[in-house]
């Protein structure tokens, strides 16, 4: 369940384009100036899925003209391009450029929500977290800082968190991508195995056919001993991911159980060769 940063959207290209128009730089006026800057603002807002070099050298420019620019205006900016930092996996930077914008604007919320995402993918759980509660501290409507501090309890591996973020982020936001998948697996480590397959099938049936939904419900399967939906749902996860460890070793497991030991073996030593420490995971879950 990965998490999700902030995009700006066409409502926010719209604020970017008030809070800098409001500002607009003296210099700026001819009308070769005034057309660079207003595209400078169209690329730092990510129109037409501009590519991550074009977004940060727009946003820099921006950046640059900061004492002819709101604060609200230049925190945006700095969002935007952390985000287009991010994109190129320089996390580093773009957390920088989230810390920037967070002190020209403490109310808003994208960056905090945002910087939890690049710690994430950093794997610094406990600062994702804290970057994540603060978010929702600031807006508790907000339904992807919830599905994203999930995400983070899961690599926590604090579970019962996990779900109760899941919750919120449905109640709020239902549609969101992997939510319903997230509290199906949760909740089958858990041991909430009837409520976790109505999350999967839930996911399934909206259109979400990915390989990690039919890994969750694989789990569930192989935890009530349904062993031979287990192992169709582990194999087709394995066709959109064939080298989705959790999948060949719960599959391994399902074929031990059925007596098949050569076909079990065989999954069980491919998952290995991928994650050795996946049999750790599944005792975790409950699963030997």
């Amino acid at each position: 369940m990965k998490p999700r940063a902030g995009s700006c959207g066409s409502g926010g290209l719209t604020a970017l384009f008030i809070l800098l128009l409001l500002a607009s730089p003296a210099g700026a006026q001819n009308p070769k100036q005034k057309s660079n800057y207003l595209r400078n603002i169209e690329l730092c807002s990510g129109v037409d899925h501009a590519l991550a070099d074009a977004r940060i050298g727009a946003c820099t420019a921006l950046i640059d003209a900061g004492q002819d620019m709101t604060p609200a205006g230049l925190a945006i900016a700095y969002n935007n391009r952390g985000n287009a930092y991010a994109a190129k996996e320089d996390y580093d930077r773009a957390i920088g450029d989230f810390d920037h914008s967070t002190e020209l604007n403490p109310t808003y919320t994208k960056p905090f929500n945002n910087r939890g995402v690049a710690y994430f993918r950093k794997r610094e759980y406990d600062r994702a977290t804290d970057a994540f509660d603060q978010a929702i501290k600031l807006n508790p409507n907000y339904g992807e800082a919830f599905a994203n501090r999930a995400g983070a309890y899961l690599k926590k591996h604090d579970y019962a968190h996990a779900v109760q973020d899941y919750d919120q982020a449905i109640r709020l936001e239902p549609n969101l991508d992997g939510v319903w998948n997230g509290r199906c697996w949760s909740r089958a480590i858990l041991g909430a195995l009837q409520e976790a397959l109505q999350d999967c099938n839930k996911a399934l049936q909206s259109g979400s056919a990915n390989a990690a939904t039919y890994d969750s419900r694989g789990l569930i399967y192989l935890k009530t001993g349904e062993l031979r939906a287990a192992i169709d749902d582990y194999s087709a996860a394995l066709r959109i991911d064939p080298k989705l460890a959790s999948a060949l070793y719960g599959r391994g497991l399902a074929k031990l159980k059925q007596g098949d030991k050569a076909g079990g073996n065989v999954d069980i030593s491919a998952a290995k060769a991928i994650q050795g420490s996946i049999g750790d995971d599944f005792t975790r879950y409950g699963v030997q």
